[in-house]
């Protein structure tokens, strides 16, 4: 069952969250934008929630399950499909690349919902996944504290060596990673890799 009980009751304070944290959330934009692919490319989110990155990054289209949230999508003219992670409703070789910002802590199986990415890809295409890596500072905050948070109660959170393990498992190749909010950083610098940044972002392509 995925984990919309959150998101149905709360979400103006989900959308809150963005405005209190406004230079948090301009970083991780820009650590995603690094990873999109150019061009006149097809894109989707999955997980879209209520349009927080789909818009500013230009995509179109979006799959979520809570219906409280993908109403604020569309209002913002993204075309909300109602689904999960895990099923999506696209044929195959349809999108140029899926993104996928911390949606995978609240999907029942992860390695299903990249292979579900995996077949909607076309060949050549690219997941892209945003996430706070649970062994970064912020993440290990998270953990600790999820009882206390509206939205992560049943939040399972990912390393990223574990993200890399399932979407190699899932079938994905090559790979390319950046992070940021690193902790110290008043600039607000994305750099390659990972173990320094609690918002990681991973680049899988489609063999």
């Amino acid at each position: 069952m995925p984990k919309i009980d959150a998101f149905e009751k709360h979400s103006d304070a989900y959308d809150d969250w963005f405005e209190k944290n406004q230079e948090a959330y301009e970083v991780e934009l820009k650590a995603v934008r690094q990873l999109l692919p150019s061009g006149d490319v097809q894109g989707m989110e999955i997980g879209v929630g209520s349009g927080k990155f789909a818009v500013p990054l230009g995509i179109k289209t979006g799959v979520e399950p809570s219906e409280q949230m993908a109403v604020k999508a569309r209002n913002l003219g993204i075309e909300v499909h109602t689904g999960v992670a895990e099923e999506l409703p696209f044929s195959a070789d349809q999108f140029d690349y899926v993104l996928m910002v911390t949606t995978i802590c609240f999907v029942d199986d992860v390695v299903q919902s990249f292979q579900e990415a995996l077949r909607v890809l076309v060949p050549g295409g690219c997941i892209i996944v945003g996430f706070v890596d649970m062994e970064s500072e912020l993440g290990q905050q998270y953990l600790q504290n999820r009882h206390k948070s509206k939205f992560y109660k049943e939040a399972t959170f990912f390393s990223t060596k574990e993200v890399l393990g399932h979407l190699k498992t899932a079938g994905f190749g090559a790979t390319e990673v950046n992070q940021t909010l690193i902790p110290g950083d008043t600039e607000k610098t994305v750099l390659d890799g990972f173990g320094e940044g609690a918002f990681v972002v991973i680049k899988a392509v489609k063999n």
